[in-house]
């Protein structure tokens, strides 16, 4: 199995590899994001499958069926060793493709209950420069921007269908524009702080297909407590402890 190693999240382990694993914004997105049981998902630009894996930890509250869209071979490569591993067969369903060239078969259009996507953060040119060409798309604008992944979104929900992204502060005006574009009307936002007096790092943001103008902006998202640690909500999301 070459350089793949395992991580093991609740009752899952998932295959992971220098070149793709994942952090903390996963687990943020997927808490955030979290679909009714029973739902059809699909997580956009998807890495080693994280996000929709996240939401199989707890069989009481999964989806029943969740599509995993990645460009890169090796990402889905290790999807489908994951999916092996875990028995998730027919119900995580990897594919191999660029998101703006889904077809009907892949996934037939407006069926899905939810779309997530942690997307590039960096538009071309801009940011740290990218080491590998995995890291290069994985963190720039190179191979889709968020039009393009807003307008994939739209077309894959139902009417009142959800989309949710995460991504930096900075771009948080360029995403509401993209998925007000696409016929997503921004519903939910949150930010993701260090500490109460920090800045935010990360926005999480949901859009509606269909739905009618009004945003909820929810308290935000403290990630440490003053004296120290993580609060009782990132240990709630990491499943350290129970809700």
């Amino acid at each position: 199995m070459g350089d793949y190693d395992f991580e093991v999240i609740g009752p899952l382990r998932v295959c992971i590899s220098r070149e793709h694993r994942f952090g903390t914004d996963a687990f943020l997105l997927a808490s955030f994001a979290r679909p009714k049981k029973g739902a059809k998902v699909c997580d956009l630009c998807s890495g080693c499958g994280i996000v929709p894996l996240l939401w199989f930890r707890d069989e009481k509250k999964a989806p029943s069926l969740a599509y995993a869209v990645e460009l890169l071979p090796q990402a889905v490569e290790q999807m489908e060793i994951t999916r092996r591993e875990n028995a998730l067969e027919g119900r995580f369903l990897p594919l191999l493709r660029d998101l703006r060239a889904l077809s009907e078969k892949d996934i037939p259009p407006a069926s899905l209950d939810l779309v997530s996507c942690n997307p590039p953060y960096n538009p071309p040119g801009a940011g740290m420069p990218a080491q590998s060409n995995h890291r290069l798309t994985a963190r720039h604008e190179v191979a889709c921007d968020l039009p393009a992944i807003a307008g994939t979104a739209a077309r894959l929900l139902r009417f009142g269908g959800r989309f949710c992204l995460c991504g930096r502060p900075q771009r948080l005006p360029g995403a509401m524009e993209a998925l007000r574009s696409a016929g997503l009307e921004p519903k939910r936002l949150r930010f993701v702080q260090k500490l109460a007096e920090t800045p935010p790092w990360l926005f999480l943001l949901e859009g509606r297909k269909g739905g009618r103008p009004f945003l909820q902006v929810e308290p935000p998202l403290l990630m440490e407590n003053p004296q120290g640690g993580f609060t009782r909500e990132v240990l709630e999301l990491y499943g350290k402890i129970d809700p």
